[in-house]
């Protein structure tokens, strides 16, 4: 027996959401204290050791410089929130369309049938009806979508509430500005994180009122959650990608290369657009990204558990380990973000990206120590576990060792990430290098960077998922996957970090504040650029292992005992399954292309037409840009969903559940390799970019300054790489898991009623 008891556990879980959600709104209320009306900037009395520099700006009072910041912030606000108001609508109605497939198509595997039915597993017992299970699994899809849709929503709030505050920090130096940033950062993070986890943990225990002992038939049902939270999550990612890389494109090509003005100057029409972006993409869509690989990695490991020693004899602490390992997670990131925000005070620019690093170090390591304590007082010494039909014997320290490998593998891809894609390391200036010889060379140079960049990453995974599949068969591999998101607090404040960074320098700009503060904001962005790399690192590999968690908890679910690879009806699958990935990403990457395209017509029709844009007399029409990229992004993130959500019905229906096993594995393995070169090339080029603009070291000088024919030639390469790195990428770990999980939901389905064309 473990050593906590069962009420231990059901005050444990959500005591620690509840403490993390505490936790989030305290540093809301820390950000809140900086004041975006004029005449409370400077009551701040110097108390942190050093004396703070408020310097009024050249020619601009204090307080109109407050004011316009206000203003910008309210534009980019109100930008966000009306872009994924009409997101969500659309959301909304595939939402519920979803919603009735889930309940028709697992409802009719035994003829919506009321009475009990033999258990799948354990034939003499008697397990709820297949009914209940629709019921069930589509309301826990409908909570999972919520969820997700919440949990994007409220980082976007936050962010868009946190960058001009930012802003006015900065003028009070670098520390300042570093500490709003990050407690903004750090919202997000523990919000999505202690909602995930307490939304889940009510859901089970509602669930259980009605399936009692069917444990089976409970963590069954448990399975929608993950997809809602996926589901949500694909859209959020392909809708806000476009959208952040139409404006950001449209804005860089005809603003920098054509007109020769500065990032983020007000004079380009295009530049609300983009910091509204920033918004969208990089924090709504990765907020319900992460809160997807998040809920699937532990339904993946639910549903196993389910069917092991620890759900036949009803033993709950160690049922619920998935979830007590996040609790664990959720304290842990708390000591963690006390590094950052009060234990140590950033005094200069070069001790930045040195302290996002340390948190995710100081996170992985605290994090090791608690896995053990978690390990070693929620679970029995000896258990066995579910392994393709039989059950292997496993042992607490096995397990603890599963979750330590997932979690050290996350920390090597972050850090082999950021050697590829931060402008400090080789890699990087060789890229920077080669824009003497023109944009030719410099996209050479970045593909290969991409491709060569896989390798570690790769490797990484491949011992993850041998060791923990050795130790504790599929199950070690959820929990793998979850040790690699058990920092997600942490990991998600980082990630946030950036974009809220980012915003900073855009208003920064636009007020026309000092070029002093211009730089301290850009210094925050640089160190944000390289995190938010480490940050898609993550989570690109979580989402290999889970969608091979959820690949293996399907597998077992539609009753197969072996992928033969060369059965004909497995290697179609394998062959079309690895074709996926480039169709997504060919579509994806097509629709940011027209979008730009539309973008840069329109900024030049207002540069060309509109008389004083250039000599700052006159304001430019931003809310154009504003509608150009909403309706492209909204009218081209349906095809690549549909292609994602509608695959696995297809092929199940069609083809069975051998082709669609072979289609997972196909492209699982195909869509890892895109999403990592794809990703790390696109941040190469960023941050190549930003090296000559810089100027930092005598090579970098040598290939400057802005408008030099390097630096233009580094631009076109950025631009390439912006949809890239902020759409293909990133919404390829959302296509491996979204296809995974769902099939492994409507599994009784294709068991029972697929392979049409192969019974004629």
């Amino acid at each position: 027996m473990a050593l906590l008891p069962d009420l231990g556990t059901e005050i444990v879980i959500p005591l620690c959401a509840v403490i993390g959600i505490v936790f989030s709104l305290v540093q809301w209320y820390l950000v809140s204290k900086v004041k975006l009306t004029p005449g409370t900037v400077a009551a701040d009395n110097g108390k942190n050791g050093y004396e703070h520099l408020i310097e009024e700006e050249e020619g601009i009072s204090g307080h109109d410089v407050v004011a316009k910041c206000a203003d910008i912030q309210s534009a980019i606000s109100e930008g966000a929130t009306s872009f994924l108001y009409t997101e969500y609508r659309y959301v909304g109605v595939f939402m519920i369309i979803f919603a009735v497939l889930i309940f028709v198509f697992l409802g009719s595997v035994k003829g919506f049938s009321t009475s009990s039915q033999p258990c799948t597993y354990d034939t003499e017992k008697l397990c709820k009806p297949a009914l209940a299970t629709a019921a069930f699994s589509t309301i826990s899809f409908l909570l999972g979508a919520v969820t997700s849709v919440v949990s994007g929503f409220l980082g976007m709030k936050i962010a868009t509430y946190a960058n001009a505050r930012t802003t006015l920090e900065a003028r009070k130096g670098v520390g300042k500005a570093f500490i709003t940033a990050f407690r903004s950062g750090a919202v997000m993070g523990f919000l999505l994180a202690a909602n995930g986890l307490l939304v889940l943990y009510i859901a089970i225990n509602v669930f259980k009122i009605y399936y009692e002992d069917d444990w089976e038939g409970l963590f069954e049902a448990i399975t929608g959650y993950g997809l809602g939270g996926s589901s949500m999550a694909l859209f959020g990612r392909v809708g806000g990608g476009i959208y952040t890389k139409a404006a950001d494109v449209g804005a860089d090509l005809v603003g920098k290369v054509e007109r020769n003005i500065p990032e983020d100057d007000p004079r380009n029409p295009a530049v609300i657009a983009d910091n509204v972006g920033d918004n969208v993409g990089d924090i709504a869509g990765m907020g319900s990204d992460l809160f997807g690989s998040y809920a699937e990695s532990s339904c993946a490991a639910l549903v196993i558990a389910s069917i092991s020693s620890f759900g036949v004899n009803h033993d709950l602490t160690a049922m619920c380990y998935p979830l007590l390992i996040s609790s664990m997670g959720i304290l842990v990131c708390l000591i963690t973000t006390l590094f950052a925000t009060d234990f140590f005070e950033i005094k200069a620019v070069k001790e930045i990206e040195p302290a996002l690093k340390n948190q995710l170090i100081i996170s992985t390591v605290l994090m090791t120590v608690g896995i053990f304590i978690v390990s070693f007082t929620c679970l029995p010494s000896s258990f066995t576990i579910f392994n393709f039909g039989a059950q292997k014997v496993v042992r607490n320290w096995h397990l603890a060792f599963c979750v330590c490998v997932g979690l050290w593998a996350g920390l090597i891809i972050g850090f082999v990430t950021e050697y590829y894609t931060s402008n400090a390391y080789r890699p990087v200036q060789d890229v920077a290098d080669s824009c003497r010889t023109g944009a030719a060379t410099n996209v050479i140079f970045g593909l290969a960077l991409g491709y060569k960049s896989v390798i570690i990453p790769i490797f990484a995974i491949a011992v993850s998922i041998f060791v923990s599949f050795s130790l504790a068969a599929m199950y070690g591999i959820a929990v793998a996957a979850l040790g690699m998101l058990s920092t997600i607090a942490t990991g998600l404040a980082i990630d946030a970090y950036g974009p809220i960074s980012d915003n900073a320098g855009g208003i920064a700009e636009m007020a026309g504040m000092s070029h002093k503060i211009r730089e301290r904001t850009d210094a925050l962005d640089a160190a944000g650029n390289t995190t938010a790399a480490i940050g898609k690192g993550f989570a690109i590999g979580s989402a290999a292992l889970v969608s091979l968690a959820l690949f293996g908890a399907f597998v077992s679910r539609a009753a197969i005992s072996t992928v033969d690879v060369l059965t004909p009806k497995v290697f179609i699958g394998l062959i079309v399954g690895a074709m996926l990935p480039y169709w997504f990403s060919a579509m994806t990457m097509k629709s940011v292309g027209s979008a730009a395209l539309k973008m840069v017509e329109e900024v030049r029709r207002q540069f060309n037409t509109i008389p004083g844009i250039m000599e700052g007399t006159s304001k430019p029409d931003y809310a154009t840009c504003v509608k150009i990229s909403t309706d492209a992004s909204i009218r081209e993130m349906i095809p690549p969903g549909a292609l994602v959500m509608l695959t696995p019905l297809i092929v199940g229906i069609f083809f069975g559940v051998e082709t669609l096993s072979g289609v997972l594995a196909g492209a699982l393995i195909s869509g890892v390799q895109i999403a990592i070169s794809a990703s790390n090339t696109g941040g190469a080029w960023d941050n190549a970019k930003k090296y000559i603009e810089a100027g930092a070291s005598e090579h970098a000088r040598s290939l400057g300054p802005k408008g030099s024919d390097p630096h233009k030639a580094a631009v076109i390469g950025d631009t390439i790489g912006d949809p890239l790195k902020d759409t293909s990428g990133p919404s390829l770990n959302i296509l491996i898991k979204l296809m995974a999980v769902e099939s492994l939901v409507f599994a009784p389905f294709f068991a029972t009623h697929g392979g049409l064309l192969f019974k004629l």
